[in-house]
């Protein structure tokens, strides 16, 4: 793909999100939701082979039917409250609709059977954008509406997804099936706290695009797609594998990395509104996904690949890689977590 080409599909992909987040009439919002998607299928499909052709198809029927929910929905309610202004969405059956259209957009549980297969068929910086980006517009939405929306389906789609993101991921040794589930599992702590403190879902969704971009940037950089990869990173940059690892702890929210942050402030949050089971169900179904960081994290950094040759790294090409513009991203995503005092006043 030419860059003209690919920076014209970028472009599109900006202006969908900032058209859907900058509106308050729901027929806006559709027609940039519609601009983000058709601009990402060129993007997804650009490898000419069939694994992304499939791909490529499974997210155009996932988004198309959600969009198709969220046009339904915004017209049920113009027709019951007679406006179609995303912040006056009071009629209930157009609320549940626009939840479970999000929720499919994102990849939330139990709609989340797309997210795993479209990142596998797609490059991987495709997948970053699809992980990071694209979760921009439908999450602007939730944003919006947080004040509508009802708190108890909110809450029954951040369990499932958390555990379903833990769980998922246990059995995967794709690099961006892994990213996929704990994109879901991420997602699910946002979606919990959305109605309770859009604050703090705004923080955590920037939290988390900050560690999901410098997580597939090291995996691209280290041409790594599978655990078996990823164990031989150290051959080629030692530090690389050291930051790997940092980066995985701080998804898996381990002190005292960023992603400590914001499962700590939803889970202070939670139990201020006496919602201590549901703190608790996602507390236990955050150690899923941290085992298989941990996995991920012992591979990278503490075992070996088996090899013919007693020369451990690599001597025929001088590594290449050049780390730089990782610098900001990387120090958000690892020394953050002291400015959580200022954060919580």
């Amino acid at each position: 793909m030419s860059p003209t080409t690919m920076s014209m599909f970028i472009s599109s992909l900006a202006t969908g999100t900032i058209i859907t987040a900058s509106s308050f009439h729901w027929l806006m919002a559709w027609i940039g939701l519609e601009i983000n998607t058709l601009a990402i299928l060129p993007m997804i499909s650009k490898q000419h082979h069939p694994r992304s052709t499939e791909a490529c198809t499974k997210y155009f029927l996932t988004q198309a039917a959600a969009s198709a929910m969220i046009l339904f929905s915004s017209t049920t309610n113009a027709w019951l409250t007679g406006t179609w202004d995303i912040t006056q969405l009071s009629a209930p059956m157009s609320t549940t609709l626009l939840t479970m259209a999000i929720a499919m957009k994102l990849g939330l549980a139990p709609m989340h059977f797309w997210l795993p297969e479209v990142l596998q068929g797609s490059t991987m910086k495709t997948a970053m954008i699809i992980t990071t980006w694209q979760k921009l517009a439908p999450m602007s939405l939730i944003f919006i509406t947080a004040n509508n929306l009802q708190t108890t389906l909110m809450l029954l789609l951040a369990m499932l997804s958390t555990f379903t993101g833990g769980w998922g991921g246990l059995n995967q040794t794709q690099l961006r099936k892994m990213m996929a589930y704990s994109s879901i599992a991420h997602l699910g702590w946002m979606i919990a706290i959305s109605t309770l403190m859009t604050n703090i879902m705004t923080l955590n969704l920037m939290i988390y695009i900050t560690m999901t971009l410098s997580a597939f940037y090291m995996f691209s950089l280290s041409n790594s797609k599978t655990i078996q990869d990823i164990s031989t990173t150290w051959t080629a940059s030692p530090m690389m594998t050291l930051l790997i690892m940092l980066i995985l702890m701080s998804l898996g929210g381990l002190p005292p990395l960023t992603g400590f942050m914001p499962k700590w402030l939803i889970l202070e949050e939670l139990t201020t509104q006496n919602l201590t089971t549901t703190s608790t169900i996602m507390a236990l179904s955050a150690l899923l996904s941290l085992f298989f960081y941990l996995r991920l994290s012992y591979t990278s950094t503490l075992t070996m690949s088996p090899n013919l040759t007693t020369n451990e790294h690599k001597w025929r090409f001088k590594p290449t890689m050049k780390p730089k513009m990782l610098m900001y991203p990387l120090i958000i995503s690892l020394a953050a977590l002291p400015i959580t005092p200022m954060l919580t006043l």
